[in-house]
């Protein structure tokens, strides 16, 4: 993905240079509408509700699927420090041209242990969530016609289960690049994201050991350690229609090599999970605010 965006880099470069030199005084008319058209103001906030559908592994290594229909809100908030957006829910805590830091947030779905082979007698999997600071460093950017951007972002988060008396099961860590595309077949986002996992000892006996109490003959006891956790690919697209939002995604999981590959609950070593979501804004601030999208 790197090779491919600096290539892609290197070729618009080479296009404005050779545009330049033909007329210097004259600037590149679509990149410099492209720009004001994504630096034009936008409302402070906006605020929708609709529908989605998801499949997804009870967990990483998971050979069982489940399909959910969720209530998806839609909340966009443009403020100075505190951000809500396609890039997800986040406080900004501090910004340079090329470098950010803020806290960010991951969520994962319940899992019922009846309903999985694997983990059958074993106690259910709480949903999660997740918050920690995430640095994002710009690597490429291009303006024009197809904004393209392409960061290095590395999130460490620290996981809490959601239930009645919530607790910490650990941390992650998730280097990856991420390539955004905007603009695309005539009004598309769409992002482009890889790297590894990793996470503490806690997390993955969290996931993946089992106890000497629920041992079985097809199920022996096993202690999960720390470190490397497989690797993570995903797709996203997402798009406005004057006040219908629509958006997808794919997400490719490989367990290969990962510390807790031998673990009896891991019964795949490949996942892909899907969803596609459907929203209306129904209100919106009268106030309009400058945002880099």
């Amino acid at each position: 993905m790197r090779a491919a965006a600096s290539g892609c880099g290197l070729a618009l470069a080479a296009l404005a240079g050779g545009a330049a030199a033909q007329d210097p005084a004259t600037p590149d008319a679509a990149a410099h509408a492209a720009t004001a058209a994504r630096l034009a103001p936008r409302p402070l906030w906006e605020v929708g509700a609709g529908v989605g559908a998801l499949s997804l592994p009870d967990y990483r290594g998971s050979d069982h699927q489940q399909g959910w229909v969720l209530p998806v809100p839609y909340l966009v908030y443009r403020g100075e420090w505190l951000k809500a957006d396609r890039e997800g829910a986040r406080a900004l805590l501090l910004k340079t041209e090329r470098v950010k830091v803020d806290l960010s947030a991951a969520a994962g779905v319940p899992t019922r242990s009846r309903d999985n082979e694997a983990r059958r007698g074993m106690p259910n999997l709480p949903a999660t969530v997740e918050f920690g600071p995430n640095v994002d460093a710009q690597l490429v950017r291009f303006d024009g016609p197809h904004d393209a951007r392409l960061d290095l972002r590395l999130p460490l988060r620290a996981a809490f289960t959601v239930e009645q008396s919530p607790h910490g099961i650990g941390f992650t860590f998730s280097p990856n690049l991420n390539l955004d595309l905007r603009q695309v077949a005539g009004g598309w986002n769409v992002g482009l994201l890889t790297g590894p996992l990793f996470a503490d000892r806690r997390y993955h006996q969290h996931y993946y050991g089992v106890d000497p109490a629920y041992a079985t003959p097809q199920r022996p006891a096993y202690e999960a350690r720390a470190g490397y956790a497989g690797w993570q690919a995903l797709a996203a697209t997402s798009r406005r229609f004057g006040r219908t939002w629509v958006g997808a995604f794919v997400r490719a999981d490989d367990l290969h090599g990962a510390v807790f590959e031998s673990s009896p609950l891991v019964r795949r070593k490949a996942n892909l999970s899907a969803g596609i979501g459907v929203a209306w804004v129904f209100a919106q601030s009268g106030r309009m605010v400058r945002a880099d999208e």
